[in-house]
């Protein structure tokens, strides 16, 4: 398979993974050309997992992205824009919240990691734990602390998800 059919294959679901880490378009743009880059420099050998192998290159390079200096920059920056601003009325804000994606993308990396894999990625809770090298009980608790954090996030703004809890 050469670099080409990989790009096509894989840039989607790659973009998305490194979005929901990253939280910028134009950072997980820059990482998955990075994690092609370094594939295609790489001497990898076909054996069946290369969405695994990409996803777990684009996961490290994300976690160096939010370590780097670069990252940390950008997040004060945007502290300091945001006290700056005025306060908005209550209900652009909520307005504002009202998708599942900001409710995950608000959520500890910690936490949101297992979601993503689990239910963007559609990964069995082994597959995850193989990927975040974690015990498979520790992937079912995050999982569940991640669901427990989102519910009252979202029960607010979305009454189907009452029906099914009571």
């Amino acid at each position: 398979m050469n670099i080409e059919e990989v790009m096509s294959e894989h840039t989607k679901h790659l973009l998305r993974l490194a979005y929901f880490y990253t939280k910028n378009h134009q950072s997980a743009e820059d990482i998955v050309q990075d994690v092609f880059i370094t594939f295609y420099h790489s001497n990898y050998t076909e054996d069946g997992k290369m969405r695994a192998y990409l996803s777990r290159m684009t996961i490290n390079k994300c976690k160096d992205y939010l370590k780097s200096w670069h990252y940390r920059r950008m997040q004060l920056h945007d502290f300091f824009e945001q006290k700056g601003t005025l306060n908005k009325d209550a209900l652009v804000v909520k307005d504002e919240r009202m998708t599942i994606g900001e409710a995950i993308l608000s959520l500890k990396l910690l936490y949101r990691e297992p979601l993503i894999l689990y239910y963007y990625e559609e990964l069995t809770l082994i597959e995850i734990a193989n990927v975040l090298k974690l015990p498979i009980n520790t992937v079912k608790t995050r999982l569940k602390r991640a669901k427990e954090q989102l519910k009252p996030m979202l029960e607010d703004e979305w009454e189907v998800l009452l029906d099914g809890s009571n």
